[in-house]
């Protein structure tokens, strides 16, 4: 409580002296988003690292660190698993495996029956668990420590059994997990955490595939969503050191040094543009199995039998070729070092695309990252063959083909060619290889935008009901809601009221619009104040003749895309808001909703491109 004005002080102030200000309490330190005090030092770094572009480069660094290591331990963890229950030598991983024994075999069920378990336990049942991409595209970055661990989990279990499923997913996941729970630890702002996920994420592949330029570029294809310079520095720093990590820690990449072949000249590039359609219009197929499969399964098999019955159905595919199981590092491998016929090459093909659309289609969790790859070289096989069958004479290499289609598949699949492209380029260091790597890319993701329309993991998001077709940042769209736009103060009059009394109540110029209700207090339509007073309108009628948009209106969850859509639709300047018995809560116009969105894409733009 501050003190009175004393005598001393009043005397002072005669005198022209100013007496001293009351004592007042010290301000407490500020508060966190979790409750907490907050420490100087953190408000110190807080501020520097919101105010200086290499600061949040310094971040991002232990960030990409953290990520690099969460990846080798998730690939240790699973591989420890097929090795204690394959009994894997230490120098071989199971899809290089020879015939497989029925004890061995009888592993595929017995995933599904420990995933089941291990899904039960954790209470997901029909809970939906949030990825990276999701969380950059409509949360603002914000990821969950219980979902990532749980779709790690669920990953590793998948992988480690013996699914033909890959671990990009769960590595991804804890990169972009560790960048998030900095960022809000930093107090970051949302274009800048979403920044941190996508180099957390591109760090964790980064350090799988020892390949730091592939994993940025996947941090800004496939979780930010678009390339901005403000990104650059610290997503090339987060993937720099998480290949560093892996690497120091003595990690084996998951695409080792490749020889390429011959040097591929321009008139190749065509050639290899055909490989590239072809690569999409399989990819396509692939992903619309998988969405066919999972929803069939789903409408007709309990939750906890759907792992057990596609360990089974998996069993045959294992007996032809153990090259159909878990991600197929080992098969790749052999692929391109070791010649096949080309008949074996395309039952490998179809198997593993059984295999993979049974995993994913009956619960098993993971990603199609790796399997793409191996398919695709599978298909640059196979197209290469087929050219040399048709004109009597080797046309295309097959190392080459095969790297080329390798590529090209998965950016159908993935949709990030240029992240395959550098990921060859790392690879190979081959230009010219390179070059139609991206040439053969960009006309397989092209084919699959144009003719799909997504990728795997928001073609999977869009089967669940989000329309979303990429991480580019639109959650700030569903926050811009009819409930929170609409104006509340809406001038109401009952329907039988007769436009002469409306005249008299609402002059011209004293208001635009007003809205109309029955005799139940429902929503009766809207009527235009100038409507009222145009000539030939019969003042002893009822105002409500002149409503419009009686079976149009809006509700309050209804975000700005989905309201302008409507005023579209409904061909009118305005929209009421209405509540669950039709009570009006509000109206909102066409233009003041244009001006809204007008004015958060111009700030979700500034904040894309790091402008203040």
């Amino acid at each position: 409580m501050s003190r009175g004005v004393t005598a001393a002080d009043r005397c002072a102030t005669a005198r022209g002296v100013k007496p001293p200000l009351p004592s007042l309490p010290p301000l407490p330190p500020p508060i966190g988003r979790l409750g907490r005090r907050v420490p100087a030092w953190l408000r110190w770094l807080r501020g520097k690292v919101r105010a200086s572009e290499f600061a949040f480069v310094l971040v991002a660094i232990p960030v990409g660190m953290a990520a690099g290591l969460l990846t080798i331990v998730q690939s240790g963890l699973a591989r420890g698993l097929q090795m204690l229950l394959y009994g894997l030598p230490p120098d071989i991983r199971l899809s290089g495996m020879g015939p497989l024994s029925p004890l061995q075999l009888a592993v595929l069920p017995a995933g599904g029956i420990a995933l089941a378990a291990f899904t039960w336990a954790t209470r997901t049942r029909g809970r939906t668990l949030v990825d990276a991409v999701e969380a950059n595209a409509l949360h603002g970055g914000r990821m969950t420590a219980p979902d990532s661990l749980l779709i790690s989990g669920q990953t590793i279990l998948s992988n480690g059994f013996g699914a033909s499923v890959g671990l990009e997913a769960a590595y991804a996941q804890l990169g972009g997990l560790v960048a998030s729970l900095a960022a809000r630890i930093l107090n970051l702002r949302r274009g800048d955490m979403r920044t941190l996920v996508g180099a957390g994420t591109g760090a964790a592949i980064a350090a799988a595939f020892g390949a730091p330029i592939a994993g940025a570029f996947y941090a800004f294809e496939i979780t930010i969503g678009a390339y901005t310079p403000a990104a650059i520095a610290s997503v090339a720093a987060a993937a720099l050191a998480g290949a560093q990590v892996a690497q120091r820690l003595g990690a084996v990449p998951y695409l080792v040094a490749v020889h390429p072949g011959p040097v591929i000249h321009s008139s190749g590039y065509v050639i290899y543009a055909g490989l590239g359609a072809c690569c999409a219009l399989i990819g396509i197929v692939v992903m619309r199995a998988v969405a066919l499969v999972e929803l069939g399964t789903r409408a007709r098999l309990p939750g906890w039998s759907r792992p057990m019955l596609g360990g089974l159905l998996l069993i045959p595919l294992a007996m032809l070729s153990p090259q159909t199981l878990s991600a197929g590092h080992s098969a790749l491998h052999l692929d391109l070092v070791e010649t096949a016929p080309l008949e074996f090459i395309a039952i490998v093909l179809v198997a593993k695309s059984l295999a993979s659309i049974i995993s994913l289609g009956f619960g098993f969790r993971g990603g199609l990252f790796f399997a793409s790859l191996f398919l695709g070289t599978l298909v640059g096989h196979l197209y290469a063959g087929g050219i040399m069958l048709a004109l009597g004479r080797p046309v295309l290499d097959p190392d080459n083909a095969a790297m080329v289609g390798m590529a090209a598949f998965a950016a159908a699949v993935i949709g990030g060619p240029m992240t395959m492209a550098m990921l060859v380029l790392e690879a190979t260091g081959s230009f010219s290889l390179t070059g139609a790597v991206l040439a053969a890319s960009l006309v397989s993701a092209t084919i699959a935008r144009e003719t799909f329309g997504y990728s795997f993991s928001t073609w999977r998001l869009h089967l669940r009901g989000e329309t979303i077709k990429s991480a580019r940042d639109v959650g700030w769209v569903r926050t811009l809601t009819a409930g929170r736009m609409m104006r509340r103060d809406a001038n109401v009059v009952p329907a039988s009221m007769s436009v002469a009394e409306f005249r008299r109540r609402f002059p011209l110029g004293s208001t635009s619009r007003v809205v109309v209700t029955d005799e139940a207090g429902g929503y009766g339509g809207i009527v235009s104040t100038a409507a009222a007073y145009a000539e030939g309108v019969d003042p002893h009628n009822s105002i409500a003749m002149l409503a419009h948009a009686a079976d149009m209106a809006l509700t309050p969850g209804m975000h700005i895309g989905e309201i302008m859509a409507l005023l579209d639709t409904a061909e009118t300047d305005e929209l009421a808001v209405l509540g669950p018995a039709r009570e009006v809560l509000g109206i909102l116009s066409e233009s003041f909703v244009r001006r809204r969105y007008a004015e958060e894409l111009e700030k979700a733009q500034r904040d894309l491109f790091g402008e203040d």
